[in-house]
């Protein structure tokens, strides 16, 4: 069966990486989109992206990966580039946002001696905040096409349902449906204060 070009695919779902400085967000990002790590990377001016298409659930999804500088004097520049985002990788305990699917991430599990948060802390953490949590290492390439693919699978099945919500309405005679370049919300159901889109499995 002959793979589809890079341009054809079924979803185009936007993650952004969010943390401080010398987390690892722009190691993560090129070990999932490149399966490349650089000892000698340099904090991210800015904004930077890279795409990868994969199969999440038999369809064709463009991941197209955000990530964004972790120094203090970037936040204000950064923030407006969490626009569009379905997702969010945090190294970090904030910017939990209920309208975007959240992933908690423990990255640099290679430098033990290092741990600044204990894996049971990190994991109440995210219990108590509705988040999934996973502990990676972009350098030795663990948990980092899980970290992915698991909020990835979890935006498509979000997005999915309510692609057949606004179908139903629809026909329905709802009118309405869901059209190319609309943004969806993929957080937290209608009545809901809490996260459910993200619970730990």
């Amino acid at each position: 069966m002959a793979r589809r070009p890079d341009d054809e695919y079924d979803y185009l779902f936007k993650v952004v990486l969010i943390g401080d400085s010398r987390v690892g967000k722009s190691n993560l990002l090129s070990r999932f989109t490149r399966n490349e790590f650089c000892l000698e990377s340099k904090s991210t001016i800015g904004v930077e992206f890279a795409t990868r298409t994969l199969q999440v659930e038999g369809k064709t999804v463009k991941a197209q990966i955000w990530d964004t500088a972790g120094l203090e004097r970037y936040r204000a520049v950064t923030s407006t580039f969490y626009r569009g985002a379905l997702g969010a990788l945090l190294n970090r305990g904030d910017h939990a946002d209920s309208n975007i699917v959240i992933m908690l991430i423990g990255n640099k599990t290679d430098l033990k001696h290092l741990r600044a948060v204990a894996t049971e802390d990190a994991q109440t953490f995210a219990e108590t905040e509705g988040l999934s949590f996973i502990e990676t290492s972009a350098l030795e390439a663990v948990n980092v096409e899980k970290a992915f693919q698991t909020i990835l699978g979890e935006i498509y099945r979000i997005v999915s349902k309510k692609s057949v919500a606004a179908a139903a309405n629809q026909a329905g005679g709802g009118g309405g449906g869901i059209k190319q370049g609309e943004t969806l919300v993929v957080g937290a159901e209608e009545g809901n204060t809490k996260n459910n889109c993200c619970s730990s499995s």
